[in-house]
């Protein structure tokens, strides 16, 4: 059965093919059919009587024939029409019938359990193989059409009425000033919806606000503070090892004032979703999301006004923005501008931070995303966690995908919110290429560093002097390299996660044909064959 048959198109047949004098209407409908109409020769005859047929009749008996076939045609009519509806309804409540789910699943052979994987191979490997070369055929696309700079600006207008076209020269991070109005309040800070929500956070900023106001710029009898975005985006992917590699840049004295290391904000909490389960709750304003770079922004003020070498080292900080949701998060902009389910989404986080710092530096970590996504999977705490639930919940998501991918784009699937939202795991979040295309698409390639976790973990001193080189931060004493490479690893699995085992041989063997069109893609692109994760 090919990718585009229904998969219930059997049924369906079946119910078409059937007429109104077939139905069968009791038990005994193997032995005979059941007429509608009643027999005229066995009315009112007795029993083993040899009786001729008369052809007149009387009238009353006339009256009485077209009295019986009226009944029984009504009963017959009835009986079918009863019949009829019983199927339909069985069959909707199915949900085969005229209105088919969102994701109608398609027959792409899965194994189920432990015990079905060990069926033979040939018509599994078929039916993925149709569905890889459909996700082959349906990857070569043209890039995806950047929206007009007006019409970014227009769906944001506060947010470039903030932020200036141009930053201050001779200080490598993104700041500039911003004129305090009015008095000052002592706390500049007791609004902000991050320190609601981040303990330490708000540790820094009750550090912070102490001496705010000796962190001013005066001139002209005008007060001003200094404001600064991100240097550099860790961007993703999730499971990745970001955080690992976040905490380690923090060891650079160039890049050690950060106060939190994933805000969420241009994908989720500046539309006002934290956790997408609990719904909106409310917009983070621009400026919350600008005083978690106050600790950079006060040191850099410091390099004004300090000694000649240490004003230059001051200018130098820099500062980041590691939230692993960047890169393919597009949910919350999708509820917010109402682009179709069925369509690309019109606009991404790229638009937005490329139109504001179009010379800025982008970091992405990725894995190997048939390990990604297991891992995802037991990061998350749920009940009854095993690598068997891992396969059945890999074999749906598959399937909704494929479903999806029959009838629409591949960008359309990659980011739909409905389809995300109903597959078990996030396996959409390993189709990397899809989304650094799209990063592609306003930055340059030059401004995008790819890493391997497998190579970081590998050579985690080389792999650290590479990220170093392409931020353009100083060399590090040898003290500090030290530390750096002996910290212990961060955000490590659960010990109880790490007693369930590896996944089982048939979910790695489906997910990496599954995954091999992309990284396939993804090498091209990048040039370079590490990235088909091959000897994984």
């Amino acid at each position: 059965m090919s990718l585009t048959d229904c998969k219930y198109g059997s049924n369906t047949q079946r119910h078409h093919d059937y007429s109104l004098h077939s139905l069968p209407v009791s038990g005994n409908h193997g032995k005979r059919p059941v007429g509608t109409f009643f027999d005229l020769r066995h009315v009112n005859m007795p029993e083993n009587q040899d009786v001729k047929w008369v052809p007149q009749m009387s009238l009353a008996n006339m009256r009485s024939v077209s009295k019986v076939r009226l009944v029984s045609f009504l009963l017959g009519l009835m009986l079918t029409f009863l019949i009829m509806a019983s199927y339909i309804l069985s069959l909707d409540k199915r949900g085969l019938l005229f209105t088919p789910a969102p994701y109608q699943l398609r027959p792409v052979v899965i194994p189920t359990s432990p015990a079905t994987a060990e069926v033979g191979p040939d018509k599994n490997s078929l039916d993925m193989k149709q569905l890889v070369k459909l996700i082959g055929f349906k990857l070569e696309y043209k890039p995806r059409k950047v929206p007009d700079e007006k019409d970014v600006i227009e769906t944001d207008s506060h947010l470039f009425s903030i932020i200036p076209r141009h930053f201050l020269p001779g200080i490598k991070n993104p700041c500039w000033y911003e004129e305090l109005s009015g008095e000052m309040s002592t706390d500049p800070y007791r609004r902000n919806l991050f320190t609601l929500h981040s303990k330490t956070f708000k540790n820094a900023c009750d550090h912070l606000k102490t001496d705010f106001h000796q962190h001013l710029y005066h001139k002209d009898g005008r007060q001003f503070r200094l404001r600064c975005l991100p240097y550099f985006y860790i961007i993703g992917q999730p499971k990745c090892g970001t955080t690992d590699l976040f905490n380690r840049l923090l060891l650079h004295p160039e890049l050690k004032f950060n106060t939190m290391k994933e805000p969420h904000w241009w994908t989720r909490k500046r539309f006002g979703y934290i956790r997408f389960k609990d719904g909106f709750q409310e917009r983070f304003p621009l400026e919350d999301y600008l005083d978690l770079f106050d600790l950079a922004a006060q040191n850099i003020q410091e390099g004004f006004s300090g000694n000649l070498s240490r004003s230059h080292s001051k200018l130098q900080l820099i500062t980041a923005d590691a939230s692993a949701s960047t890169m393919w998060d597009n949910q919350a902009c999708s509820y917010v501008h109402g682009n179709r389910e069925d369509t690309e989404p019109p606009f991404l986080a790229q638009d937005f931070i490329h139109l504001l710092q179009p010379s800025a530096k982008i970091i992405i970590m990725l894995r190997d995303p048939v390990e990604r996504l297991y891992s995802d999977y037991l990061y998350f705490k749920m009940a009854n966690k095993s690598a068997e639930d891992f396969h059945l919940k890999v074999g749906e998501s598959v399937q909704l995908f494929q479903s999806c991918l029959s009838e629409r784009s591949l960008r359309s699937c990659v980011y739909n919110t409905s389809l995300s939202n109903a597959m078990p795991v996030r396996l959409n979040l390993g189709m990397y290429i899809v989304f650094l295309l799209d990063w592609l698409t306003v930055f340059h390639q030059e401004q995008i560093l790819v890493l391997r976790l497998e190579d970081y973990a590998a050579n985690l001193k080389v792999a650290m002097k590479k990220v170093f080189h392409f931020l353009s931060v100083g060399p590090l004493s040898e003290q500090v390299e030290t530390a750096l490479t002996k910290r212990s690893i961060s955000n490590t699995r659960r010990a109880a996660d790490r007693n369930l085992g590896p996944m089982l041989p048939a979910t790695r063997d489906l997910l990496r044909e599954f995954h091999q069109p992309f990284n396939h893609k993804l090498a091209i692109v990048l040039d370079n064959n590490a990235f088909l994760w091959s000897n994984t």
